[in-house]
């Protein structure tokens, strides 16, 4: 897939990387010249410039692109770089970071967007196990769409990816399947390749339909290991 991603800080990295490493052609744009590292991810486009621009929407060819991702730190960049990317380019798939709960009611099909990600919603969902269709319309939010599902899982005490680096985990995952979030004791992070998981830790993906199965599988393998641990 061609992805397109508004803001190289910390959040859109993380993500261009992992579905770089995935095998997709991902676009990073950004207007601030210190976001911008071509020597860092030589394997991602870069382009310097402001996602808020029609111009530079259509320089980009933003209507090439499979999805778009505002993963930008700033609400009203998303908000209408999303609008531009469904209204003007008519892009499939609008993925959008919400970083103020205040504005969460914003990030809707009126403003283009396919399917909002809220760190403190993921939290509450991940915490009361709201997953299904039922449980989203009933609280008035939206459920992933079709071509971006969210899967998680939390890593317990025989769990091989435990106490090892991130980048363990990466490697082992399938096509059409990133790393989004990691969830701690100290909140939601973006990935981090350097970073050990911990026993506890909640790891979100998202994933294409077709890389579910692939994806439970791996899951699965987890917690066999679990299952075949010798007893004391």
């Amino acid at each position: 897939m061609r992805i397109a991603i508004a803001g190289a800080g910390s959040v859109g990295r993380s993500i261009a990387t992992e579905l770089a490493g995935n095998g997709h052609d991902v676009l990073l744009i950004d207007r601030d010249t210190r976001a911008i590292g071509v020597d860092d991810l030589p394997q991602v486009e870069w382009l310097l410039a402001d996602a808020c621009e029609l111009a530079t929407l259509e320089d980009a060819r933003l209507g090439d692109f499979d999805v778009v991702i505002a993963a930008s730190s700033d609400d009203k960049v998303n908000l209408v770089f999303s609008l531009l990317a469904k209204t003007e380019f008519a892009v499939d798939q609008v993925i959008a970071r919400i970083n103020d709960p205040a504005y969460e009611w914003l990030f809707n099909d009126s403003w283009g967007v396919d399917l909002a990600v809220s760190p403190p919603r993921l939290i509450a969902d991940l915490v009361e196990g709201v997953t299904d269709e039922e449980d989203y319309a009933e609280e008035g939010t939206r459920p992933p769409l079709p071509g971006a599902e969210i899967a998680e899982s939390v890593l317990h005490a025989a769990s091989p990816f435990a106490d090892r680096p991130e980048s363990d985990l990466t490697a082992e995952l399938p096509d059409g399947v990133a790393l989004v979030a990691v969830v701690g004791p100290g909140g939601v992070r973006p990935p981090a390749p350097e970073r050990t998981l911990s026993v506890g830790n909640t790891v979100v993906f998202l994933a294409e339909p077709e890389a579910l199965g692939p994806l439970e599988e791996l899951l699965e393998r987890v917690e066999d290991t679990e299952e075949a641990a010798p007893e004391a």
